[in-house]
């Protein structure tokens, strides 16, 4: 009597599955871009780290106890400053980046969109660009339907206007 199992029709079944999956995986993978593409990644990705960072600093940061308009954005920019410098020293040895497509576009729109956000604010207020951005990101970009995302925007617009003007005491420029 042999010590091997005979895999039950369910394990070959599960495993045929799994193979398939993996396969179909494999065929819909954009082609890899290479070392190169990362080190390009990481330098958007710096640009966008420093830029905001900038723009930030500009809102003022005022003080932990006393957050000012840029504290949070600027937090948060240094972060993506730190990791993009991460990702250009380990970046020549990695092989996992997809080439630049069409779709590529849409975080650079998503970028563009929120510069807008940062150069309206002061203009117009909080309100009218964020909603403006939420409608953006989720239909345009996100595909979500316009009940979606006129009920999702008006949410998240609300929801951040009393974080960050009552929870957080910002002093973001506001229209109410």
């Amino acid at each position: 009597m042999s010590d091997e199992r005979t895999p039950s029709p369910d394990q070959d079944i599960l495993a045929e599955i799994q193979a398939e999956v993996a396969q179909d995986l494999e065929e819909e993978r954009p082609p890899s871009g290479g070392p190169s593409y990362q080190v390009v990644g990481a330098l958007v990705a710096l640009v966008v780290g420093v830029g905001g960072a900038l723009l930030a600093y500009g809102y003022g940061l005022g003080t932990l106890r006393r957050p000012g308009a840029g504290m949070w954005p600027f937090v948060v920019c240094i972060a993506i400053t730190l990791m993009s410098v991460g990702l250009l020293v380990a970046g020549r040895r990695l092989e996992d980046s997809e080439r630049f497509s069409r779709s590529s576009l849409l975080p650079a729109i998503g970028l563009v969109t929120f510069i807008g956000l940062a150069l309206l604010m002061p203009v117009i207020g909080f309100e009218i660009p964020a909603l403006l951005l939420c409608v953006v990101w989720l239909r345009f970009l996100g595909g979500e339907s316009w009940r979606s995302t006129a009920i999702t925007s008006v949410v998240t617009v609300a929801v951040f206007y009393f974080l960050f003007l009552y929870g957080l005491r910002i002093p973001l420029p506001h229209l109410f």
